[in-house]
């Protein structure tokens, strides 16, 4: 490797877009990791390739693959960077970027942002970012988000999960919608239906886990938040499935009834989603807040 100075410091904003290309597994994602241009990003990368004298990243169309030696380099260079960067945050506050957090709407509001709270309150900056789960875990592989919740593990190995508790479903109305002991799949599935989506995705795994038979029916209801459908099930508008913990309150208060009791609920695993590598200070902390609270809250 040859150097225009003994040290290579000269070099250092070249290494560091390269570590954020190598987070993101993109151009694009690196670019507005770092607030500069695609051309910018492609341009640094070419003239650190000229430094070292080989291939980085092998380009494709959906993003770029590090090669073995930009996976050594970026093994030894992470955490160094890590802890300038912590060393910076420390000496200036402005120079902690904001936690990019994405999750639902729903655990957002009701697990995320009371459980930061405190770490707002002590300084650290975060942007909470709702949307589905694919297109959230996404954002982390491009670099728009720091981390995320998912409700399934994510492929790849440019993004880390970790599995933190199930969340089990219940099938809910409002009392007297349906009559007591009536609760069979035809009586239900004649009731207006509540979904996340036109899809209705959660009731027909509902349907699939707890009846064994295919839910045909469109909803009469659609809104992407369950604390919307949560609503107009107390409000007595038809059936929605949701996670327990969302209508644990409702429920025992007889706001809301489950129709269907189980020893057997689906469930549904959620994931606490990072980029690979090294976690930056603030970001593990923010981290850490979110998991214990989604721990507790769904226990």
């Amino acid at each position: 490797m040859s150097h225009r100075s003994a040290d290579g410091l000269d070099h250092l904003p070249l290494w560091r877009t390269f570590l954020a290309v190598h987070a993101s597994g993109s151009v694009s994602g690196a670019a507005r990791t770092l607030g500069i241009t695609q051309p910018t990003v492609t341009a640094q990368l070419q003239a650190l390739e000229r430094i070292v004298g080989a291939r980085l990243f092998d380009r494709g169309a959906r993003g770029v693959t590090p090669t073995p030696l930009a996976e050594d380099l970026a093994s030894r260079l992470a955490a160094p960077f890590t802890a300038v960067a912590a060393a910076l945050a420390g000496v200036d506050a402005d120079a902690q970027p904001p936690v990019r957090v994405g999750a639902a709407a729903e655990l957002l509001a009701e697990i995320a942002m009371p459980a930061l709270a405190p770490l707002v309150a002590q300084g650290v900056r975060v942007r909470a970012v709702p949307g589905l789960s694919a297109d959230l875990v996404d954002g982390v592989r491009a670099g728009a988000l720091d981390l995320t919740i998912a409700t399934e593990r994510p492929a790849g190995r440019r993004v880390a999960a970790e599995p933190l508790t199930d969340e089990t479903f219940v099938l809910v109305t409002a009392p007297g919608v349906v009559p007591d002991g009536a609760g069979s799949p035809e009586v239900l599935e004649a009731l207006p239906l509540l979904a996340y989506a036109h899809d209705v995705p959660i009731l027909r795994r509902y349907w699939r886990h707890a009846f064994g038979r295919r839910l045909e029916r469109e909803p009469a209801l659609i809104a992407p938040d369950l604390r919307a459908l949560r609503a107009a099930a107390m409000a007595g508008a038809g059936l929605a499935a949701l996670p327990h913990h969302l209508c644990r309150d409702a429920l025992a208060d007889g706001r809301l009834v489950d129709v269907h009791p189980t020893d057997d609920p689906p469930i549904n695993t959620l994931y606490l989603v990072t980029r690979a590598g090294a976690v930056p200070p603030h970001v593990e902390r923010v981290r850490a807040a979110l998991s214990a609270a989604i721990v507790t809250a769904l226990a």
